[in-house]
């Protein structure tokens, strides 16, 4: 059977440049994976304006339910210095055990072995008792505006509806069947601007530097903590992430002074309630600390960054036992059940249905000289087949 093999598979999708937005014959090669195995492939390219249009792909085996989504992206990060590449970043070539490319694990080589999963389960099994779909976008590692939210909505309004998904993000940070991703914390981002009054560093009594009263409202920031953690989710943190002043000259005071900020945060808060006491710190500080003593409160501006994500958790057993016992059947590891790390496309997927993530060991993603052990393509792959008889198994109970 075609497809049957996960290092072939990601051989093939690694010799694609598909660095976002550009397509680069990934989703082409996926197709030409999917549809000898029967499945129904819909390729969907989004646009909005003022930014790239991206071409998506959906594809489906089965008509009937218990229906299983499986969702990633083929897009990857730019190659960085091409150089500093022992082997080709598009080569997919295979050393010591390892095959190298951009995207061996972030993340064609979970799309790679879920397929060599499927084709196994059809293998071993005859047909599908229910429905597999693939949800694959190119907008992952971009602005995640033409991807997977316009190719849910799309599906959704053709009438598709899943009853679980599975993200095949690298989640496990040291080996295989470390880390099951059951949630994701959400996050936050905005700019301050600080208004001052711009003259010569000799005369400051002439002159209000926003410099001072920037340092004071990221403080009230980042002091003191948010909270301290729940039982689901570490505590909420927020990272100054830029300082600018725009300001080449050291004997002139600037007129303004900005900052960035990222806060990802646990379920103690949604956004509204976040904005507020964001808002509340920085009135205090700007009260409580003029840009000279005896001048008015500090003058700021705050914008926020659109479309903040929402904290989550996922507390679907069916979904969550049925990998755990896979990872367990093949690692003899059990997985922790984790919140940790950043974002992912879980974050608009768990709108639709239950989503957890489970992919590659993550420790050489973005890097140079990313690369993936072609053991562990062969493990996943036995962990995803294993999932797809269990959870099939239960979701019919």
């Amino acid at each position: 059977m075609t497809a049957i093999d996960p290092v072939a598979n990601l051989s093939a999708l690694i010799r694609c440049p598909s660095v976002t937005p550009a397509e680069g014959g990934a989703l082409t090669a996926l197709e030409a994976m999917l549809k000898p195995l029967g499945f129904v492939v819909d390729r969907v390219t989004a646009t909005e304006d003022g930014t790239p249009d991206i071409e998506n792909l959906y594809a489906r085996l089965g008509t009937d339910g218990p229906h299983l989504m499986f969702a990633g992206h083929t897009d990857v990060v730019p190659v960085g210095d091409e150089a500093a590449w022992t082997h080709g970043p598009f080569s997919a070539d295979i050393a010591g055990g390892e095959m190298y490319g951009r995207g061996a694990v972030d993340m064609k080589g979970g799309i790679a072995c879920f397929v060599a999963a499927v084709a196994r389960h059809i293998e071993n099994n005859g047909p599908l008792k229910g429905s597999i779909s693939f949800l694959i976008t190119g907008d992952e590692e971009g602005p995640a505006i033409n991807g997977t939210t316009k190719l849910l909505e799309w599906a959704a309004a053709k009438g598709e509806r899943w009853d679980a998904c599975l993200v095949g993000e690298p989640t496990n940070p040291d080996q295989l069947g470390d880390m099951i991703k059951i949630g994701r914390r959400g996050s936050l981002s905005g700019t301050i601007t600080v208004h001052g009054v711009q003259g010569h560093a000799a005369y400051p009594h002439l002159a209000d530097s926003p410099v001072r009263g920037i340092l004071s409202l990221t403080q009230a920031l980042m002091d003191p903590p948010f909270d301290g953690g729940t039982d689901t989710f570490q505590p909420s943190n927020l990272e100054v992430t830029t300082i600018d002043v725009a300001n080449r000259a050291v004997n002139v005071i600037p007129s303004k002074a900005s900052a960035s900020f990222n806060i990802r945060f646990n379920d103690t808060w949604d956004a509204d309630s976040l904005k507020a006491e964001i808002i509340a710190r920085l009135d205090r500080a700007a009260a409580e600390s003029p840009l000279r003593p005896g001048r008015p409160p500090v003058r700021y501006d705050l914008v926020w960054s659109e479309r903040p994500s929402h904290v989550f958790i996922t507390r679907n057993n069916a979904l969550i036992a049925s990998l755990s016992k896979a990872i367990e059947m093949v690692t003899d590891r059990e997985p922790k059940l984790s919140t940790t790390g950043g974002t992912s496309d879980a974050r608009f997927i768990k709108d639709f249905c239950p989503v957890v993530e489970f992919g590659l060991v993550g420790q050489t993603m973005h890097m140079v000289d990313e690369r993936v052990a072609i053991d562990d393509l062969r493990t996943l792959t036995g962990i995803y087949e294993v999932f797809i008889s269990r959870w099939f198994g239960h979701a019919a109970d």
